[in-house]
């Protein structure tokens, strides 16, 4: 399926799974994917079991194992939580490596597959990709993904690699790269590596979808599951401490320690020069709003916030990879419109190619981690991770 196809479809089916379209062929959908959903819940559950009774075993390596990860499918700002306990970790005097599927990633071309296939001395098994060896960048955002990318630039000391066996990934970083602790990024899932610590993320905004389990909802396993995390971070938090969250939180696990934090701008940067501007160059802007990413609307409500004037938006699926022509479009509409600026999320600015022409210059929003509350339970965390 051609990308603008899939990716069409993909912004179809969330529409279906969000009720947001109505009529008797949604509807029909939406019982198809209620039904499937039954089917799937039943798989996790069923695999979750053999791995709990030792039926299937989970790999251990010998060094401390971090998963950070969610109940659903995107959208709770898990990339600047990895980020966060990355530093802190490598502060603290870990040699740190991020393990990441890397979604989306650009994939071996088949010829090359071929040709290893078909090399005499070719490895049984290729390496990881290596984004970051924690000395300097090797890839881009396109063969590493989006996120490994984005961590690797703000994260200089630590390693960052992307495989879908991240039990081998994670062999390859202790044995190659001297790493002694690893964050499996989206790792709550993940099995087949034993978890020392499980960090899971709810959004307070959308804490569990629909309460369906994938496809009817974005639940990628029942809610009841929560009780395996050890931390939980209420993020995209309002600062009021989140009581009912808190409460419905508290009936799925009583035990784990809870932190909520909120994603707080910190300026805006030039995509293309890197130069940076206060978040007060924002007052009074007519902005234009360009993401590709799951919850688009949190992101144009922050340059609400800022004081910025929105004037025109475009949104894309999730980790759409623009093209040149994309964003000359956009130029061109955004100067239509009158905007005075274009704004996108860091995220999105790693996937942009290199263009010559901007008569409207484009900026991102860097955002970090502001936590609110649960600190000294997160550097409780820390130093038992680190010290004990």
């Amino acid at each position: 399926m051609a990308r603008s196809s899939r990716e069409k479809f993909e912004v179809f089916i969330l529409a279906v799974v969000s009720d947001r379209l109505r009529g008797a062929w949604p509807n029909f959908l939406r019982f198809v994917l209620k039904s499937l959903s039954r089917l799937y819940s039943f798989i996790m559950n069923m695999r979750l079991a053999l791995f709990e009774h030792r039926l299937i075993r989970s790999k251990t390596l010998g060094c401390q194992v971090i998963s950070i990860g969610n109940l659903t499918v995107g959208g709770t700002g898990k990339t600047p939580v990895v980020e966060v306990f990355a530093r802190a970790l490598q502060q603290n005097g870990r040699r740190v490596a991020i393990l990441s599927r890397g979604y989306k990633k650009a994939e071996t071309p088949l010829p090359v597959k071929l040709k290893n296939l078909l090399t005499f001395n070719a490895p049984i098994q290729p390496p990881p990709r290596i984004v970051s060896d924690g000395r300097k960048l090797l890839l881009d955002s396109a063969l590493g993904g989006d996120e490994p990318y984005m961590l690797a630039s703000n994260l200089p000391e630590v390693c960052v690699l992307v495989d879908k066996d991240r039990v081998k990934s994670g062999r390859y970083a202790i044995q190659k790269l001297g790493c002694d602790t690893l964050i499996l990024d989206d790792g709550f899932q993940y099995l087949r590596l034993k978890h020392r610590v499980d960090i899971v993320l709810v959004d307070r905004t959308n804490p569990f979808d629909n309460g369906f389990v994938l496809p009817r909802g974005l639940l990628r396993e029942s809610v009841r599951h929560l009780s395996r995390a050890t931390f939980i971070f209420i993020t995209k938090s309002a600062g009021d401490g989140s009581p009912e969250l808190r409460q419905q939180i508290r009936s799925l696990n009583d035990k784990a320690e809870i932190a909520e934090c909120r994603h707080t701008p910190r300026h805006l940067q030039d995509v293309f020069t890197g130069e940076q501007k206060p978040l007060e160059f924002l007052r009074g802007l007519k902005v234009a709003a360009l993401s590709g990413i799951a919850a688009p609307r949190g992101f144009e409500e922050s340059i609400q916030r800022l004081g910025g004037e929105l004037v025109f938006r475009k949104r894309f699926a999730d980790h759409h990879r623009y093209t040149q022509q994309e964003i000359l479009d956009m130029i061109n509409t955004s100067r239509d419109r009158g905007a005075d600026a274009i704004l996108t999320t860091e995220k999105d600015a790693v996937r942009f190619p290199k263009i010559e022409r901007r008569d409207v210059p484009v900026y991102f929003l860097r955002v970090e981690i502001e936590l609110l509350s649960g600190e000294e339970s997160f550097n409780d965390l820390i130093s038992r991770i680190c010290f004990k």
